[in-house]
């Protein structure tokens, strides 16, 4: 596919910026301009230096020039490499090395010469940091400077690790790491505290001096510091910014990466658009909240100040576009997330028809069904429809060493309180502890720790699941095999996936399917688990007749709520539903207080998804809707 077109570059971006429909496309196009770049060197016999990027970001660049290298002969032979970063102290053999990571990715896969590449070495000792640093930009200048260099940007704005108060003319040097950013890396390490706090990156100005510089962005989960970056006034507080003063650089981004792009979020503002019912909605929102006036208060004045007039001349007087968008607004409302029986279908968001309905709620771990749909599924038991809930993996990763030895303990006890000899229990016990004690960071598990960690969790799920309301046959515990590999990098998706889906789906025959909907990350369990659902209601919908009329609802978890323009369903809780919830969430104990993995959130699950549900209430009281306690948020998955 071609670059994207969509529109020109308006007056509130600052750096040129290309976008492609999705982030496979965009690294096929940064990886052939890389292997251009090396051919036209070989043809004037010369050598191309690289200065090169690790992290998630640029691993589908490196497989595609794997690919070129495999299948159509491009040679690195004239290549030399100069890595932006690596974590200090580091060892190279160590799995969260950028060492181990370009090997992996790149370098053991192609033909360059091993004395051609150069990384950061993270073994130093202190004292010698400083000279070394000093003969890495000497040898990058001996070579008359890098001729591409290839960034990515982490969500503090950070380019290699040039974190925020980082200066525009700095050279490479040790520096100190940003909390988010060893936040953010803790899943690799097996939990923050394992995460170095310090690194070797190259300086802003050392990045400055390359004659191209592309940086590279995909997913949701950076559009908001893209937008900082891009349309942003330079701050030393978001080091990209500085590449503004560049005229060789480009950024690259896939659709969700520039979703907050002004031409994109706000179009309206950049130029006349196509008003149809989805943008008005969303404009008509965006303007209530930034005049901050409910619906039915906004005046022709208003949408004329606002960049809207055109909206206001099409579809207009403002009046009767408010009372619109009020009114689609109101029936996106129920208080019947299974549908209410009697009532026309027209105005209520699910179907009335039949009153009881089969429902499957798929939750990727085993506590995301309560946490994200919690007074949802709870309603939807309350209101005497046929309720099952899927746990589609076992949550192992995410249970504290400590946990599994407490429960061992207490199995110890209690098979001698029955007479029961626990020799064999006591055995496995003492290995456990000893394996704990010596446990690398990140170190996949033993399998009887994971097991006992899966049991942890699962147990938990059908506590939480029973309180619901649920009995125990419809409580389904998948163990989907992408998930079990004791490692938080997982096994691609398999047909066993979709159809241990499908067998569940078939055996139910649900008239409704909740799954989560949190897409911002493109490599977390959520996703997958999605996608999953997804293919095999593809495939049943080609079989199976009743799965032609079976809707999906996506929900979203304890972090980010759907906009308020793309909510399809808001389901209101009382005060007691949202005490009932809280309890639900209670019922799993091992992520209680902290959990091994909470992201950049310190809040607990409870007190996040409460916070979410209140905003979400809040944000329709805003545009003068009825108040509630809190609201829980659906959109439809359209096949």
């Amino acid at each position: 596919m071609a670059r994207l077109n969509l529109l020109e570059e308006t007056r509130f971006e600052k750096l040129p910026t290309t976008i492609y429909p999705d982030q496979r496309v965009a690294s096929v196009k940064v990886a052939q301009r890389i292997a251009n770049l090396i051919k036209s060197k070989q043809q004037q016999n010369k050598m191309a230096v690289l200065g090169l990027a690790t992290g998630a970001t640029p691993v589908r660049v490196y497989a595609e020039l794997v690919r070129l290298h495999r299948e159509e002969g491009l040679s690195f032979r004239n290549v030399i490499t100069f890595n932006l970063d690596e974590y200090y102290p580091m060892q190279p053999t160590a799995a969260q090395s950028y060492v181990t990571f370009m090997n992996e990715n790149l370098f053991d896969h192609i033909d360059i010469k091993p004395e051609n590449v150069h990384i950061p070495d993270g073994t130093l000792p202190l004292e010698e940091i400083h000279e070394y640093c000093l003969e890495y930009e000497r040898k990058i200048e001996a070579l008359g400077g890098l001729d591409l260099q290839i960034l990515g940007i982490g969500r503090t704005g950070h380019i290699g690790f040039n974190e925020p108060g980082s200066a525009p003319n700095s050279g490479t040097r040790l520096v100190t790491l940003d909390d988010l950013t060893r936040r953010d890396a803790s899943r690799d390490f097996g939990g923050k505290e394992n995460v170095p706090r310090k690194a070797i990156t190259m300086g802003i100005g050392t990045i400055f001096k390359a004659r191209e510089i592309i940086l590279m962005a995909w997913s949701g989960k950076k559009a908001p510091i893209i937008k900082k970056a891009v349309e942003g006034e330079m701050s030393s507080d978001v080091p990209a910014t500085y590449l503004q003063l560049s005229d060789n650089v480009e950024f690259v981004l896939d659709m969700d990466a520039a979703a907050e792009l002004t031409r994109f979020n706000t179009p309206w503002l950049v130029k006349d658009c196509i008003w149809d019912e989805a943008l008005i909605k969303k404009a008509v929102i965006w303007l209530s909240k930034t005049v901050q006036k409910p619906i039915l208060k906004l005046t022709d004045e208003d949408y004329n100040n606002n960049g809207m007039a055109q909206l206001a001349t099409e579809k207009g007087p403002a009046y009767n576009i408010n009372i619109d968008i009020f009114n689609k607004l109101q029936h996106t409302i129920t208080g019947w997330p299974g549908g209410k029986p009697g009532a026309s279908d027209k105005e209520r968001p699910e179907r009335a028809e039949p009153a009881q309905k089969r429902v499957v709620i798929f939750s990727p771990h085993p506590d995301d069904d309560v946490i994200s749909m919690g007074g949802t599924f709870i309603r939807l038991v309350d209101q005497g429809h046929d309720v099952h809930v899927a746990y589609q993996t076992s949550g192992n990763t995410a249970v504290w060493d400590d946990d599994v030895l407490r429960y061992m303990e207490f199995a110890i006890d209690f098979n001698k309180s029955i007479g029961e000899d626990s020799e064999k229990l006591e055995s496995i016990y003492s290995d456990m502890r000893s394996f704990i004690q010596e446990k690398q960071p990140n170190q996949v598990d033993t399998q009887e720790i994971r097991d006992v960690k899966a049991f942890i969790r699962k147990s938990e799920a059908f506590a939480g699941a029973r309180y619901a309301g649920l009995s125990d046959d419809h409580i389904h515990f998948m163990a989907l095999p992408f998930y079990e590999t004791g490692k938080t990098v997982k096994k691609p998706i398999t047909d066993i996936d979709v159809e241990l889906t499908m067998e569940l789906l078939r055996k139910v025959k649900p008239h409704q399917v909740f799954a989560a909907g949190d897409f911002a990350d493109p490599h977390g369990t959520h996703i997958v688990c999605f996608r999953i659902v997804e293919e095999a209601l593809r495939r049943l919908q080609k079989t199976d007749e009743w799965a032609k009329d079976c809707w999906l609802w996506m929900y979203r978890g304890a972090w980010h709520e759907f906009g308020t323009h793309e909510i399809e369903m808001a389901v209101p809780l009382s005060p007691q539903e949202v005490m009932r919830k809280r309890y639900a969430i209670y019922k799993h104990q091992s992520q209680k207080d902290r959990p091994v993995f909470p992201g950049d959130d310190e809040r607990e699950f409870w007190i996040r998804a409460e916070e979410r549900t209140r905003e979400t209430a809040k944000h329709y009281d805003d545009l003068g809707l009825a108040e509630y306690e809190a609201m829980e948020a659906f959109v439809r998955w359209k096949f």
